[in-house]
Parts: C-alpha cells; structure tokens; sequence
C-alpha cells in the first residue's frame, strides 16, 4: 500500500468514530429544519421535492396521479382480450391526469409506432461492445449514444425560450420510450440468444416487447403489467431523483435518462428482484425442492432468522401493508401460473413470513414488496438471466421519471443545489467540538 493510500486508511479509521457518534448520539439535534441523522443520512423523509406524477401512501400503495394501482389498472383502456391496459394509455395519464379515451389511447399507439424504430448506428454501437458487458452498461450506452437525435439539445442550440422549453423535452421524452423496448430486446437477444434479433414489429408497447424478446402470450400483459407497476415511485427514488437533477441543468432527456439509468443499476436500488430470485432458489435447493408446507416453511424461515439473515423481498421504507405492486403479480400468477413450484415457495412465504415478523417484533412492515414476485414471473417464461431484469426495470422506470421532467420542464424548475455542510460543522452544532 502506498504512503498516500496508508495516510487515506487512518484518516478514513478516525472519522468514521466521529460519524458514528453523531448519527448515535447526536442524530435528532436540528440542523436548520432537518436533524443530524437526516443531513448524514442520505435526506430520509425530508420533503423537498415536488411531483404530481406519483404518491407513495403508506397504506395505499403507490398512487398514480391520485389513484391506485387497482383503479389504474381497471380505467385504463386494454387491448381487446387482454387483462392489462396499453402502456401508451398510462404514459397520457401519467403526463395529464386523465384517463384517456379508446380513441385517444389509439392515436398515442400510432404514435409511437412511429417513433419506435432504433438508429442503426444504435446497433453498431452496441456491437463494438464486448459482449461480456453487464446488459445495463449496454441499455445505458444505447441512450446515450442516441443524444445527438435530442430535440431539446437543437431547441436550446438554435435559442433556448423557457416558456416553449417544455414542447422538446416532450418529444425527446416519448421517442426515448417508445425506442427502449426494441433496444432492450435486442440487447438480450444479441448477447443471450446469439444474436438471433427479431424485428420490430411496431405494434403496441407491451406486444412489441413480447415479440422481440420472442415470448408468447400472455407475455405480452407480462410486459404491460411490469412496465406500469415499475414506472414511478415518487421523485425521491434513486433513479427518479438522479433524473429530475441532471435534467434541473439544462441536460436534455437523453443526458438524464442515462443518468436515471446509471442509480436505478445500483445494487441498493434496482437489483433487488434477481437478489430475492436468488435466494428463493437457494431455499428450494436447501429444502430439496419438496413440495413447500406452512409447517417446513415456519421452521426454515425462522431457522433463518436466529441465524441473524433476513427474508428479501419482505419489508419496506414506507409502506405499512402489502405493496399493491406484489398483489398485481400475485393474481397474474394465480391465473397463469399456478402450479409453478417457485410461485408455490413464493406463496408460502407470503403465508407465514409476516406472522413470524410480527412475532419476531423487529420489522416496522412485515408484508412482502414488488421485488418478492417479480422474478418468479419472468422466470418462468423463460428469461432466466438474472442481469437482464434491470433493464426491464428500466425500460418501465423511464415511464414515470420521463414525465416527470417533462412538467419539470414546464413549470420551469430551477437548477437543484442543497447546500452541504462540514463535519466540524455538525459536531460545532451538536455541542461536542473539541
């Protein structure tokens, strides 16, 4: 180890205590309007963003412009036959706060057909790449390679007008989302299925996606189910959060989506459904695959509490009862899949985990979240490369945080700058400065 990197070690050794020391003793002193513990601690609960797009209610679930996941669900215009509403629908309530008409949710269909097709010069990009990237470094470069098509970078070139800026952001916004099912697709197809690529077939989003990732139906509302419920989660999620703030610069939707997409990779944010697949695995693999009782499930899942691990999937920072998004998967996978031995693991944990919580007394929300199902269901119809499922998380995040700074654009927010603080600041606050 070099001089500076020993020197950076002991430093790093020594104020770690004083960290911990204010967050331990010290966390509730107010530092302006905030604490010590919120300042230190990544602004859990402080409210300072503004979003109409989504509400995160602790007892409903996520609200969609004001309303539920299962009123969403159940205003949305479907394509004939099937049980899930068009994406294109939900990205016009999602940008206006109403539910469109059937003639309506078809003309934005249309739309986006034709706007669907890649640039090539996408492809070859993508190609250039070592086919041993991770599919999110590949998903990521595809946005940003494609910037140089930016409406709003032209706008502000030619003469920026910040009443006219939101128009451009638009355009950017709904090209960028109708494109990422046809680059998401043919990442997988290329670096999974040896770069056997299916072509656009400019339908609807979800079926479009079905048909290039080469899946049957009902993937199809697989693929409109999970893009919706993974659209948004208010503006201070990771990916939603690092949107808003590229796009408070200036930065057209390209610049910020890619941003989005770089926080919604991290293992804290977007990883978590291929983590709770995982482990589901590994617990049929511990109990021999049988077939999953209350009675072997209690033993194993407590086994595996005493033993200091958690149970993934269960939980969450602001819910207080089961995530709305895990129910919607619940009842596709009761229709469609039923007798698939992961659900019956999966429906069995739902069964007894939140009984042994509350028993255990440490879990402020013991009801499974999104992440608890997810995987199961694309596992099941056949995409069993854990890596990919982020892209697909992203390819439905970018719904929510597109519109978002699209409005941001529109009402003009201005660049985003907190102000910081030092560490002898916060101990001069707290009355511990030496």
């Amino acid at each position: 180890m070099g001089s500076l990197k020993e020197k950076l070690a002991q430093k790093i050794t020594e104020h770690r205590v004083r960290t911990t020391k204010l967050l331990k003793e010290h966390g509730d002193v107010k530092v302006g309007e905030v604490t010590i513990s919120q300042a230190i601690g990544g602004a859990r609960g402080v409210r300072t963003l503004v979003t109409d797009i989504s509400y995160l209610d602790p007892m409903e679930g996520i609200r969609f412009r004001g309303m539920t996941i299962p009123e969403t669900m159940a205003a949305l215009p479907k394509p004939e036959g099937k049980d899930y509403p068009y994406v294109e629908g939900f990205w016009y309530l999602l940008l206006t706060g109403e539910i469109p008409t059937e003639a309506e949710t078809l003309e934005l269909v249309e739309d986006f057909k034709q706007r669907s097709e890649v640039p090539a010069y996408v492809f070859e990009v993508l190609k250039a790449l070592p086919k041993s990237s991770h599919p999110m470094v590949m998903f990521n470069t595809a946005i940003l390679a494609m910037q140089k098509e930016s409406k709003f970078a032209k706008f502000y070139e030619e003469g920026y007008n910040k009443m006219d800026a939101w128009d451009s952001m638009y355009e950017d916004s709904t090209d960028l989302l109708a494109r990422l099912p046809e680059i998401a697709a043919f990442i997988y197809r290329y670096k999974y299925k040896d770069g056997d690529i299916i072509a656009n077939p400019k339908v609807d989003m979800g079926t479009n996606f079905a048909k290039m990732m080469g899946i049957d139906a009902p993937y199809d509302d697989v693929a409109r189910m999970y893009f919706i419920l993974h659209s948004d989660h208010e503006s201070g999620n990771a990916s939603a959060h690092t949107t808003h703030l590229v796009a408070s610069t200036l930065s057209d939707a390209y610049y910020s989506l890619s941003a989005g997409m770089g926080a919604l990779a991290g293992p804290l944010h977007g990883l978590a459904n291929q983590e709770v697949l995982r482990w589901l695995q590994g617990v049929m693999d511990k109990l021999d695959g049988v077939e999953p009782t209350e009675e072997i499930m209690k033993k194993f899942v407590w086994e595996t509490l005493n033993g200091g691990q958690v149970i993934p999937g269960f939980g969450h920072a602001v819910l207080r009862k089961t995530d709305p998004r895990y129910q919607s998967q619940r009842e596709f996978c009761e229709k469609h899949l039923p007798e698939d031995k992961i659900f019956k693991y999966v429906d069995m944990l739902y069964r007894v985990v939140p009984d042994i919580l509350v028993e255990q007394g440490k879990a402020k929300n013991p009801w499974p979240n999104v992440d608890a199902q997810s995987g199961v269901i694309q596992w099941f119809y056949g995409i069993t490369e854990y890596d990919f499922y982020t892209v697909m998380f992203g390819v439905g995040r970018a719904i929510g945080v597109l519109a978002n700074i699209t409005w941001d654009r529109a009402l003009g927010y201005p660049l985003e700058r907190p102000k910081s603080l030092t560490t002898d600041m916060l101990e001069d606050i707290a009355g511990i400065k030496k």
